[in-house]
């Protein structure tokens, strides 16, 4: 652990002027899957550090067991805690599609559990996923802004090697959005959601070597810079077709 995060410090170091403090993230897979015996240790010695100002932790609402939530107020007491939630649809076709494998009412209740805590919620959403069309996005940012989620993440879908998506987009059997297209989806998600949510993220980009499509996403800083020009001259506003 201290390992880890020594080798991320050097990674930020280039990038910050001054002392710095940290995030503790555990961001990859599901990590409340593990028993609450094994995670404590985890989670209390990546807290230790005074550089360290909270604990993000990245997990799945069907893994928040009665163990884990009480291992989690533990957590909030030291310091403050935030929790993210894959929720990436509320639409039952595409969640089925995706293999979801939890239904939205789990979501609710995981937003609730974590909420009476005191534990900040960051709620994850695709965009993009086969046969959703743009007002169902929209839908889903609605839904995620009265669910009582703190913070979202919003993501483009991205097709990697040796999945089962890579083989339908080979087949032609989806299509993936534009750089335009996906702006157009994203302008609409972020005006659906209210202004106090916090947009942790407004794109993702996949490994590289991985990568199938769409390629445009490997141009963070281009994708970036398109995005916030075309907020601009569209006079996007958060909350504007929030209700």
């Amino acid at each position: 652990m201290e390992d880890q995060l020594a080798a991320a410090r050097r990674r930020i170091a280039a990038k910050q002027k001054g002392p710095a403090k940290y995030i503790a993230y555990f961001q990859s897979f599901t990590n409340t899957y593990a028993p609450a015996q094994t995670l404590a240790p985890l989670f209390f010695a990546a807290m230790q550090p005074d550089d360290i100002v909270a604990l993000s932790i990245a997990t799945r609402p069907d893994c928040l067991g009665t163990d884990i939530l009480q291992l989690l107020a533990e957590c909030r007491r030291i310091k403050p805690v935030w929790v993210e939630l894959g929720l990436q649809t509320i639409h039952p076709k595409t969640a089925k599609y995706i293999r979801r494998g939890y239904d939205l009412s789990l979501y609710d209740k995981a937003v609730c559990d974590l909420k009476a805590l005191g534990i900040t919620v960051v709620a994850h959403q695709i965009l993009g996923l086969p046969g959703e069309t743009p007002a169902q996005m929209a839908e889903t940012s609605r839904y995620i802004g009265h669910s009582g989620a703190d913070g979202v993440k919003l993501h483009l879908l991205h097709v990697l090697r040796s999945t089962d998506l890579a083989i339908e987009w080979q087949a032609g059997k989806i299509t993936l959005p534009t750089l335009n297209e996906y702006i157009q989806m994203l302008e609409l998600c972020v005006e659906s959601l209210p202004p106090h949510v916090v947009i942790h993220r407004l794109t993702g980009d996949g490994a590289k070597r991985n990568l199938l499509a769409p390629l445009w996403s490997a141009d963070k800083k281009h994708v970036l810079n398109q995005i916030h020009r075309a907020f601009l001259a569209d006079d996007v506003q958060q909350g504007r077709q929030f209700y």
